[in-house]
């Protein structure tokens, strides 16, 4: 509330700041794109005692919107599996936010878009499973913390080993 009383030349400092050259970052919006639980067994998976073995799939996908605005869905499917490899459930969900990042390019951009946005919507997709598998009647399914930066910097480090491969190739 307080900075609806800025005063304007302030503001519009603020905003030719923001519009530079200095980095900005912003969360504009926060939302579920995709949902989807399956529960293949439906009442035999309740009639007798298993251990789970869960599987974790994990994607994003970053879309442009226009010079400053990019969609970031982060892609998280979690399987659970019986002991005879029957399907307990599987609970989908793609968690997007709509990010402002301004100020930033190249390995900077890439890194904040594929490690800093999904770091924010990890949790929102967490709660998403963990409360579909509670409504599907299992027992909650709390995922373990992601580290987005050391994911990150293994994708970099194998696209380089992939380059230099390439290069050493051509020769």
């Amino acid at each position: 509330m307080a900075d609806d009383n800025q005063a304007p030349e302030q503001a519009g400092a603020e905003q030719a700041s923001a519009e530079g050259n200095n980095p900005h970052f912003a969360i504009k919006r926060v939302f579920v794109k995709d949902l989807s639980f399956e529960s293949p067994q439906g009442a035999k998976v309740f009639l007798t005692q298993w251990q789970p073995k869960v599987s974790q799939d994990l994607n994003t996908q970053v879309d442009k919107l226009d010079d400053k605005h990019f969609e970031v869905v982060l892609k998280l499917t979690i399987t659970v599996k019986m002991e005879d490899d029957k399907t307990a459930f599987l609970a989908e969900v793609h968690q997007a936010g709509i990010f402002e990042v301004a100020g930033l390019e190249g390995v900077q951009l890439k890194h904040m878009l594929t490690s800093g946005c999904p770091q924010i919507l990890f949790p929102y997709a967490r709660e998403a499973i963990d409360n579909l598998a509670v409504r599907g009647g299992f027992p909650p399914l709390v995922l373990p913390p992601i580290n987005f930066d050391m994911l990150f910097a293994q994708a970099q480090a194998q696209a380089e080993a992939d380059a230099k491969a390439g290069a050493e190739g051509q020769h």
